[in-house]
């Protein structure tokens, strides 16, 4: 391997980073649930776990750094860390820019989401290698991430964006084809890290 990527690597595996890094997303979790209030405020009780997605994402990822830091993995929190990091960083990432189109400029606190939900879905890319999850876990982790797209688009639930509710609808779908695509990801890091561990 490249000396470069593997002083990355070492980098980013190292317990000093680790620590940093779940402090980062313990407090941005936080953050998010606080971000929140105002819709879980007003969902219903049975709505409540699937309202609140970028945080939630960054919580599975919380509990995944805690089980780096302590040897262990925790398969099917690493495989919903995955797929829900890159799909509500990305989401959140489209709909911001989506909403300078049509409203035009969102200020310091938008670009300060924009820039948050990247780093979100860049982080997960960066932990491919740290993943250990199997099939049946992309399998349960898919379930849940179309079943969250079902109570937001189909019960109504999903992230507000006053701008963009004439285009609810096309949200909606392309929701569901970015769900597909971030499961599709987490079932080819799932064959690739399996393909590594019978070499």
């Amino acid at each position: 391997m490249n000396p470069v990527l593997l002083q990355i690597q070492y980098l980013l595996r190292s317990k000093s980073f680790l620590n940093l890094l779940l402090i980062i997303n313990f407090l941005g979790t936080i953050y998010g649930y606080y971000w929140y209030g105002w819709q879980l405020a007003v969902t219903e009780p049975q709505f409540l776990i699937f309202v609140p997605d970028s945080p939630t994402a960054s919580l599975f990822f919380t509990i995944a750094i805690l089980g780096w830091l302590f040897g262990k993995n925790f398969k099917l929190i690493e495989a919903l860390a995955l797929i829900t990091l890159i799909k509500y960083g990305i989401w959140a990432v489209v709909m911001n820019l989506w909403t300078i189109v049509e409203s035009g400029p969102i200020g310091p606190l938008g670009w300060m989401l924009v820039v948050s939900h990247f780093l979100m879905a860049v982080q997960a890319v960066l932990y491919i290698f740290n993943y250990r999850f199997t099939y049946v876990h992309v399998l349960i982790a898919a379930i849940w991430t179309l079943h969250n797209d079902v109570i937001d688009y189909v019960y109504g639930q999903m992230p507000t964006y006053r701008s963009l509710e004439q285009y609810a609808s096309h949200i909606g779908y392309f929701t569901f084809w970015l769900s597909i695509c971030c499961i599709g990801i987490a079932f080819i890091v799932q064959n690739k890290g399996e393909h590594l561990q019978n070499k």
